[in-house]
């Protein structure tokens, strides 16, 4: 069965990006555009971002994870480090991520680096996690193949009454990541297809370099 998409368009006509309102520093416009989105009634999970990784198999995979946690250093997020994404960043820890507004007409994407954050930070973040939450890290081997959902529901029911009502400890193999960008680009639809595209390069002297590329 075919089907032809070729009159799908819209015109992107609500904002625009002009390089004398941009901040030096993309950390900023960041935090300027993620508020924004926080506070648009059309973005339902501002921070749901698209992470892209290399699996050791050789294909790239692209997944939707949560943002938890966004500093000058970068940006962080929770997984299973024996999960497939995990494995995929120990053995290549270069990522992209991509954080996609369609009601905004803006979409950002940061190519950076990936490293495990301190344990005493992800112990932190895991603890104030409601206690389901913490069970179900905890019994799902994340991307390994199971028997069934009723597996999983009955070792998570099966820990909830071992531990009755007490919090587990983090799992050595659950925790975070924080990715350092190299590269950050602010994307704006604009009419007619002539969109704007900021991209902000760290050079080797840890300065931001901005550049406009073409649509």
């Amino acid at each position: 069965m075919k089907q032809d998409l070729s009159d799908f368009r819209k015109s992107y006509e609500k904002f625009a990006l002009n390089d004398a309102d941009l901040s030096e520093n993309p950390i900023e416009v960041f935090r300027e555009w993620f508020d924004a989105a926080v506070n648009n009634d059309t973005v339902d999970e501002a921070n749901a971002m698209s992470v892209s990784t290399i699996g050791v198999d050789g294909f790239p995979k692209t997944r939707v994870v949560l943002l938890k946690r966004y500093t000058e250093e970068g940006f962080i997020f929770y997984t299973n480090y024996e999960s497939e994404k995990g494995k995929a960043i120990e053995n290549n820890p270069h990522v992209c991520l991509s954080f996609f507004w369609p009601g905004m007409e803006r979409q950002i994407i940061i190519k950076g680096k990936a490293e495990k954050i301190a344990p005493n930070m992800s112990d932190g973040y895991f603890e104030s996690r409601p206690l389901l939450s913490q069970i179900s890290a905890i019994v799902s081997p994340q991307s390994s193949v199971v028997p069934s959902r009723e597996y999983l529901e009955e070792a998570q029911k099966d820990l909830e009454i071992e531990l009755k009502g007490k919090y587990p400890e983090r799992p050595a193999y659950w925790g975070g990541y924080l990715i350092r960008p190299e590269s950050i680009e602010f994307w704006q639809g604009r009419p007619n297809r002539l969109h704007d595209r900021i991209r902000y390069t760290l050079n080797q002297d840890y300065d931001w370099v901005m550049e406009r590329l073409a649509p």
